[in-house]
């Protein structure tokens, strides 16, 4: 009933050709803007693409650069170790060779006492108390 009510209250509204150009142009401008949006979502999807393939560039660049730096690093200490290992060697040669040079002239200067202490029983009996026979 409340439907019958209702209809019978209702009014036409009168359309005019007013109306429906107003509406054509509503829809015209409703497409514009839909195009013009679509542009915009377009163009920030290829800047942020354009600014993710410079980031990962840039990300490239400084992993490179950080393999090379750590490479230049750990190669100075190799090479730093080296020298010091080869300057040890360098400084130490000397001394060995004066150390086995004064032990080779000490036995020969023990053999002399040994071999002239068989003449003289004096010499004998003093490295004997020094453990030296």
């Amino acid at each position: 009933m409340i439907g019958l009510v209702s209809i019978g209250f209702a009014k036409e509204v009168p359309f005019t050709q007013d109306d429906r150009n107003r509406l054509i142009r509503l829809e015209t401008k409703v497409e514009e803007g839909q195009k013009s949006l679509q542009k915009q979502i377009d163009d920030l999807k290829g800047n942020t693409q354009r600014q993710g393939d410079s980031l990962i560039e840039q990300m490239r660049d400084l992993k490179t650069f950080m393999l090379w730096g750590f490479g230049i690093l750990f190669g100075g200490m190799g090479i730093l170790i080296g020298f010091v290992i080869w300057d040890r060697r360098t400084a130490l040669a000397p001394a060995i060779r004066k150390s086995s040079e004064l032990e080779e002239r000490e036995e020969l200067v023990e053999k002399a006492l040994k071999e002239y202490a068989k003449v003289e029983p004096r010499l004998a009996e003093i490295l004997k108390s020094l453990r030296l026979m």
